[in-house]
């Protein structure tokens, strides 16, 4: 797409609300780059280290493969570990506009129309990365990316692209988060493309403030024997985030497992949703996502599985669970099917409480109630089943152990 196309589209969808989740007055917002906050050099070096370390991003780690931060509208750090050279390539996105595997692809998978928020980010883009892993590289150690917010009332605007050259593998993890910031809006166009027998592990945690708005707007295209693997971990309050991601299964074989735990935190509105779409014969795909209500909170989880191929098999999954009379949660799966009698679409979701067997089974263990209650939400979460490193799995079980468990 042409960028006087992409700008021509984005100013006609200025107003555009987005189809799902609470509309946002982006008025509000700035994307003013001389408008900061005082902090000393230093400190906000420590903070930010400890910020992002609670999103699974490590600064000082001594082996990723390589390393991107963007706090606010600048570019912090952005470096291929050693060993890596040559293999991978990280460049900042408004610095690589003209590079030809950025330009034919950005705008490629996700419209610059889509609605507001899109239109945000190709008209005022502020940042973000582009990663790509070079054909056969099979990266042993993660790329991480952390996008943070430090100054209250700032919108940014990020447009990342993901290329995983064929046969190559990768493991992506961006955690994305707040440092001082009380507010704010964060718009992250995300375009992932995984090539012929390629795989990509995409881990995304999310741990923002309860002022902070978010509108990731992502997709993603498999080719040919790819792999695509997406964890994603909402932790904490937020003010109101809202997503619905596309995965496009489109060559032969392409497969793709989707897995999210979302803990919904005081006055959080959450809507978070899934499309899966199988064109590939022989395509498959499981979604699974596990969601946690406590406090005051709001939540939608959506789930949309398509057919357009007879070769093609793919299960949805939702469980909730209410800890808190003051929450909500629904749960909405679709699946379409048109034309393609032989496709093999599945769905199931539930909101259940705590068995109360299994509380005094805990407790008649030495447990004390509450702690009974907690160790069956983090059982209920089981993000063990995501393969996270170590320390990213550490993190999350600090903020898991801290989640209300008990009904209020």
């Amino acid at each position: 797409m042409t960028g006087e196309e992409t700008r021509r589209r984005a100013e006609a969808a200025r107003d555009k609300p987005a189809a799902f989740g609470p509309d946002l007055d982006l008025g509000g917002f700035h994307v003013d780059p001389a408008v900061r906050e005082p902090a000393e050099h230093a400190a906000r070096q420590r903070q930010a280290r400890e910020a992002a370390q609670a999103v699974g991003v490590d600064l000082g780690a001594p082996r990723p493969a390589g390393t991107f931060l963007q706090i606010d509208q600048s570019v912090i750090a952005r470096r291929v570990g050693a060993g890596f050279a040559g293999r991978i390539d990280i460049l900042p996105t408004l610095e690589a506009l003209e590079v030809p595997w950025v330009a034919e692809r950005l705008w490629s998978i996700v419209a610059p129309d889509a609605d507001k928020y899109t239109a945000a980010a190709a008209l005022q883009a502020t940042g973000g990365y582009c990663l790509r892993v070079h054909p056969g590289e099979r990266l042993e150690e993660p790329v991480q990316a952390c996008l943070m917010i430090a100054e209250t009332a700032l919108s940014q605007n990020i447009h990342n692209v993901v290329v995983v050259g064929e046969g190559a593998a990768a493991h992506v993890i961006t955690g994305c988060t707040v440092n001082r910031a009380t507010g704010g809006l964060h718009i992250g166009v995300t375009e992932c493309f995984v090539g012929k027998n390629a795989s990509l592990t995409f881990t995304m945690i999310h741990r923002w403030a309860p002022g902070v708005h978010t509108r990731p707007r992502s997709a993603v295209l498999v080719e040919e024997g790819g792999t695509y693997v997406s964890n994603y971990l909402l932790l904490g309050e937020v003010a109101s985030v809202q997503m619905y991601p596309l995965t496009l299964l489109r060559g032969l074989g392409a497969r793709a497992n989707l897995q999210a735990v979302l803990c919904g935190r005081g006055d959080s509105v959450i809507d978070i949703g899934s499309r899966v779409v199988h064109e590939g014969e022989g395509s498959a795909s499981e979604t699974v996502s596990r969601v946690i209500g406590a406090e005051r909170s709001r939540i939608w989880t959506r789930g949309q599985l398509v057919a357009r191929t007879n070769e093609c098999r793919a299960r949805l999954e939702c469980r909730g669970r209410l800890v808190s009379s003051g929450a909500s949660i629904v749960a909405i799966p679709e699946l379409e099917a048109d034309g393609v009698p032989q496709a093999d679409l599945s769905h199931e979701a539930a909101i259940s409480p705590i068995a109360e067997e299994e509380v005094s089974y805990l407790m008649a263990r030495g447990l004390a109630r509450e702690e009974a209650l907690a160790a069956i939400t983090r059982g209920f979460l089981d993000v063990g089943r995501l393969g996270l490193p170590p320390a990213i799995a550490r993190s999350v079980d600090e903020v898991l152990a801290a989640t209300p468990a008990g009904c209020n």
